[in-house]
């Protein structure tokens, strides 16, 4: 019976926009009765990606309000469902496993979860590369823009920044979890910048704590001197920014196993040599997290890894490397709001 319950809950997550696809080993099964106990399955099934309150969520399964309350309030803390208030009032609802579920468990980590989740993930991952549209995207660090590109204040993280009242910042789960199995790569961990009503919840929680946004400005700083690679959400108006390593990201590890991750990603921009001003130093290709860089007498972009984070440029002391913008043809307009990102998705997913 509780198998029936999680088969359940699994094809229901399986129907939000980051997926959750059955395997032939049923390790998201074992993933799921790892987090859920079969209750909370039952209650998790029935919520959507619309915020409801309690009372609207008791009536719909014709039960008590107050245990209702007393439940989703709980696993909501728990990060099995999402929080938000609305109007002085908290409402509730469904989260999709990554990014979600498993981020919010940044704090509640032990080596058999991290061991599971790390076979599960590829599975979702090819669902990722699959859809046109992803789940997050890839901008450049500011130090590689150089003066006179048309930056849209959606792909600079800086005014990403400055838009924002509310800001959390949290430990990166990717490097968490590879330092808790002797794998970490020693990049900075506390660097996941999280905007608007997440920020809420992520500090409510305990999953992290709020800061400015010249903290944030100081941490985008930090990671670009780190070789850290911006992701935020795939939304003009993104909750989250993510600073991420090659060897630990979830989604760039998956990335790097591809012969061409450049197409599978959300990006305006790719590397260029000069090879006039190149020395063949090699820092560049030591920076890539793609490796998209080989370097014989100079330097030479593989034009289909390059998926154009800029830190190759900010690696090079001889100005012998440059970001150039897509043809307009090729431009990416991210959705306005989340909203729309969680639509297209589903759309190309045949979902709606």
């Amino acid at each position: 019976m509780d198998t029936d319950v999680y088969k359940k809950l699994a094809d229901h997550l399986d129907r939000l926009p980051g997926s959750f696809p059955a395997t032939d080993s049923g390790v998201e099964l074992s993933i799921l009765k790892r987090l859920f106990t079969p209750h909370e399955a039952e209650i998790a099934m029935k919520l959507s990606l619309k915020p409801e309150t309690a009372a609207m969520i008791a009536q719909r399964l014709q039960t008590d309000e107050s245990e209702v309350s007393r439940r989703l309030e709980d696993m909501s803390k728990k990060g099995l469902i999402f929080r938000l208030t609305k109007d002085g009032e908290k409402n509730y609802m469904a989260t999709q496993f990554v990014v979600g579920i498993w981020e919010y468990h940044v704090n509640g980590l032990n080596k058999e979860l991290i061991h599971e989740v790390n076979e599960y993930i590829p599975h979702i991952a090819k669902n990722w590369f699959k859809q046109k549209t992803k789940l997050l995207r890839v901008i450049p660090v500011s130090q590689s823009i150089s003066a006179g590109m048309n930056i849209m204040p959606y792909e600079a993280a800086e005014k990403i920044i400055r838009q924002q009242s509310k800001i959390v910042v949290a430990p990166c789960i990717c490097r968490k979890e590879r330092e808790m199995v002797g794998e970490g790569c020693g990049k900075p961990l506390e660097v996941c910048l999280v905007f608007a009503g997440g920020a809420y919840f992520y500090e409510e929680n305990g999953l992290g704590r709020s800061i400015s946004q010249e903290d944030a400005l100081e941490i985008l700083k930090k990671g670009a001197e780190a070789g850290l690679v911006l992701q935020p959400g795939n939304s003009q108006k993104p909750m989250n920014i993510c600073l991420c390593c090659g060897c630990c990201c979830q989604i760039l590890k998956n990335l790097n196993a591809l012969e061409s991750p450049a197409k599978a990603v959300c990006s305006n921009f790719y590397a260029a040599v000069n090879e006039e001003n190149c020395i063949g130093c090699g820092n560049c290709a030591e920076r890539c997290q793609m490796k998209a860089i080989v370097v014989e007498d100079t330097a030479h972009i593989k034009a289909e890894r390059c998926i154009g984070c800029g830190l190759c440029v900010t690696a090079c002391d001889v100005d012998a490397l440059r970001l150039v913008e897509k043809q307009a043809s090729e431009q990416y307009v991210p959705p306005k709001h989340v909203t729309d990102t969680y639509k297209r998705i589903a759309k190309e997913r045949g979902l709606i």
